[in-house]
């Protein structure tokens, strides 16, 4: 039975056929504004018959009466709707948006319908204040009111190409405010534009529903706009105090080229801090490092780290850091601690540690079940590795080098306290994760035991140990009915129960840095570039952002000369090159082209080979005499790049 004062397309088309004078008009216009004029009148409009619960809105009849009442009534009807919606919905926005039940979503998703409602280049377009509306009830109903939104009634399943099309309306909407903004006279920041938090507050609903179905990738909730007008400290700062609105609460709409940016901007501030009162209790406690020292001998490299970071405060650890190899001159503006952690993670994967086992199918690395052997004393120093390799990666991230690592990417979900599942066993171990996956496959209509109980087996050192997956599972069968949890079970066996330990002390060595920084910002995909770059490496992005001094130009011959000879380079001598300039032979979070490279002149004609200040990513030639002596200095100097050299 419809409610009283609800609508639907049936009436709305008995009363259009009867209009044929004012005083009708008026009639069908009393009629549509008792039904858009009320929340609950509204909600029971334009429902399906039968009932459905996954979404009681028959969206295709919404859309034809809202184009009916637009193309086939006089504009003061569509007009008198617009203002009565407008005026409800600012209503239950001050005032009763505590009263927001789960059949109001009906009403939210009706509205939706309308293509002119939601036309961002409409110009009386209601969609901010709907987005106002969404944006400021709570996250149980946002989910529902999301899953009605891109229910596909035809397929009676939530559709992919709904939730693309409403999610490229949320950023069009966003990147039109923004633009406008750009072209006038504000001085408004965009961390306090209402338009724009409320839309993104939209695309934080949609944001959860993707990562439950995974409709489009992380990627797509990137704009453009707001990661070109953001401004990182500033939301940095609104962030960290917690106060006014930070898009790095909603982290979803940045790239992980600003993301880096706003950590380098935390690290940065937290070094200054830490500098500023060194000295200040310097003055009054005696001598303090403002600075993060470590000596380190080259035979010993493991020892002296091992001491050296065990001693040191969490405060110290934020202190941007200095290494000293014992004995040599070197000052480190960077270089030097670039070479110190590629020396220092190359020792700890040495296969003497066991720390790491690599696997052959997919060359990723992953820690060795079998490496705490049963000896305290011994087992404790492992331990100890591990939390050092874990803060070594916490001191690379906030002093900004970039690591040579193969883990897959399970390692950086565990990290940011993300499940791992079968998809992660798959990248790291392809032959068990897929003969796993082969298992999921498998049907058996009767219900038959496959072959498996609950169980695995594992080489332990040179004997084979059998090790249960749940109580008492080396006496139950595996069947089609529990096949499932036996894979969940086996998975999780292989990326955490088995590894516990290690892990532990790993992540405890890594938040001793990074736990209260904004990484959390960071998805695990965007973690791994940061920690580990890109092995992509875009020579053509690097030249066009190269920068020259000493009089150079890219018109210069040399210069011309130089880049045709390292457009030639095979990938493998590319990688040198990189290794020789900057001290890394992978590319950081956004291409080359982000790396602020610069060729600079070291003179005239000479026989001395190029050198370069990997610190600040300086390559220094000679202005040599030919394009073959040019490339014969080059391919010297790149092939001979082990070891930090001073200049």
């Amino acid at each position: 039975m419809k409610v009283r004062g609800a609508i639907d397309l049936a009436a709305i088309v008995s009363l259009r056929e009867g209009s044929d004078d004012l005083t009708t008009w008026n009639q069908l216009t009393n009629v549509l504004l008792d039904a858009f004029g009320d929340l609950d009148n509204l909600s029971q409009s334009f429902l399906l018959v039968p009932h459905d619960d996954t979404c009681p809105v028959d969206k295709p009849q919404a859309q034809q009466a809202f184009q009916l009442i637009k193309t086939e009534c006089p504009p003061f009807i569509f007009k008198r709707i617009t203002d009565r919606v407008r005026k409800l919905i600012q209503q239950f926005i001050r005032n009763q948006k505590n009263q927001v039940r789960e059949t109001h979503m009906n009403a939210l998703v009706i509205l939706f319908q309308c293509g002119v409602y939601i036309d961002v280049l409409y110009p009386n377009n209601l969609l901010t204040e709907l987005c106002e509306f969404v944006g400021s009830i709570e996250p149980q109903m946002q989910d529902i009111f999301c899953k009605y939104l891109v229910w596909d009634p035809t397929t009676h399943a939530l559709s992919a190409h709904i939730f693309k099309k409403h999610l490229d309306t949320f950023h069009r909407m966003i990147q039109i405010r923004l633009l406008m903004r750009s072209s006038s006279t504000s001085n408004i920041s965009i961390n306090a534009d209402s338009v724009v938090m409320d839309v993104t507050r939209c695309l934080a609903m949609m944001y959860r529903l993707n990562e439950r179905h995974r409709f489009v990738s992380f990627t797509d909730f990137y704009n453009d706009a707001v990661n070109d007008q953001l401004e990182t400290k500033e939301d940095l700062s609104n962030y960290k105090d917690h106060k006014g609105f930070s898009f790095c609460d909603y982290a979803f709409i940045l790239n992980p080229v600003v993301k880096a940016d706003i950590l380098k901007s935390e690290s940065e501030y937290q070094m200054r801090h830490e500098l500023q009162d060194a000295f200040f209790r310097a003055l009054f406690q005696g001598v303090n490092s403002p600075y993060l020292v470590l000596e380190i001998r080259r035979d010993h490299l493991i020892e002296d780290a091992l001491q050296q970071l065990e001693d040191k405060s969490i405060h110290d650890l934020k202190k941007q850091l200095r290494i000293q190899f014992v004995g040599e001159e070197g000052v480190d503006e960077g270089g030097v601690q670039k070479e110190f952690f590629q020396l220092m993670i190359r020792e700890l994967f040495d296969s003497k540690y066991g720390m790491f086992v690599s696997n052959e199918e997919s060359r990723l690395c992953w820690f060795n079940p079998q490496i705490l052997a049963g000896d305290p004393d011994e087992d404790q120093r492992t331990l100890r590795e591990f939390k050092l390799m874990g803060l070594l990666i916490g001191l690379a991230v906030y002093n900004g080098v970039i690591l040579d690592l193969h883990f897959p990417l399970a390692l950086y979900k565990k990290l940011m306290g993300k499940p791992t599942d079968l998809s992660d066993l798959m990248q790291l171990d392809p032959s068990l994760g897929h003969g796993l996956y082969q298992l999921l496959q498998q049907h058996d209509d009767d219900s038959a035991s496959f072959d498996h109980h609950f169980q695995v087996d594992m080489k332990y050192y040179d004997l084979m140990k059998t090790i249960e997956l749940k109580p008492n599972g080396g006496s139950i069968m595996m069947t089609n009915d529990t096949k499932h949890e036996f894979v969940n079970l086996y998975a999780d066996f292989v990326l955490n129960t088995s590894i516990t330990e290690p892990f532990e002390a790993f992540q405890l060595g890594f938040n001793l840095v990074c736990q209260d920084c904004a990484i959390k910002i960071f998805r695990p995909e965007e973690l791994e570039q940061l920690i580990c770059g890109s092995s992509d490496l875009d020579f053509e992005a690097l030249e066009k952002s190269t920068v020259y001094d000493g009089g150079w130009t890219e018109d210069s011959p040399i210069i011309r000369h130089f880049w045709d000879i390292v457009h030639h380079f095979s990938y493998e001598e590319k990688k040198k090159l990189l290794f020789f300039a900057t001290g890394s032979d992978r590319a950081p979070i956004g291409g080359l082209g982000k790396l602020q490279f610069v060729i600079a002149k070291n003179g005239g004609d000479s026989d001395r080979l190029p050198t370069a200040h990997t610190c600040y990513n300086v390559l220094l030639l000679c202005e040599y005499g030919s394009k073959e002596k040019l490339q014969d200095r080059l391919l010297t100097s790149i092939s001979n790049a082990e070891g930090f050299g001073m200049i």
